[in-house]
């Protein structure tokens, strides 16, 4: 007998929501070498801002597994609808499973249909690569090695200029 793959859904974050989506953020990122351990901070400075342009969960059986985040950033050329993605968190259980990818097509998915320019990353490059995200020489973040900062243009004109994600991702509690 095979094994059945588990069918989750891609839906809106709802308030009922955000307590199982801080639990999830701090489990996805508790053994992440690369991160500070602020991710449920960032949510939650980006919730009370306003800045949390879209934020969409992964279910399965009632329980939240996965759930991403696009907020605006700014460049420093002026250039406006450009947006963020991240964090991006799955259940250490439920990771390698594409919950991460259904989560992130989704969110690009709907970014596109907001009108967006484009969106960037900071990540590992082989995975967000296959999502099309690449580094572009005309857009910097400061302090962040080049291949680690990609960015995904939904249009043909890029941007040229530095980086700024909202000061929700400075949040430390």
């Amino acid at each position: 007998m095979q094994n059945k793959k588990p069918v989750w859904s891609v839906r809106a974050e709802q308030p009922k929501d955000v307590d199982h989506i801080e639990d999830l953020t701090i489990k996805a990122f508790e053994s992440a070498a690369y991160s500070d351990h602020h991710e449920q901070f960032i949510l939650c400075a980006l919730r009370q801002s306003g800045q949390l342009s879209i934020s969409l969960v992964a279910e399965l059986d009632g329980q939240i597994i996965g759930h991403v985040a696009i907020s605006p950033v700014r460049i420093s050329s002026g250039k406006e609808g450009w947006y963020g993605l991240g964090p991006v968190s799955v259940l250490p259980e439920f990771q390698r499973q594409g919950i991460g990818r259904d989560l992130i097509e989704t969110a690009l998915s709907q970014l596109k249909k907001q009108h967006a320019k484009g969106c960037v990353v900071l990540g590992e490059p082989d995975y967000y690569a296959r999502f099309g995200f690449r580094p572009l020489s005309q857009l910097v973040l400061e302090g962040v090695p080049a291949e680690y900062f990609q960015a995904l243009a939904f249009e043909n004109e890029i941007p040229q200029g530095y980086v700024q994600y909202h000061a929700s991702f400075n949040a430390a509690s």
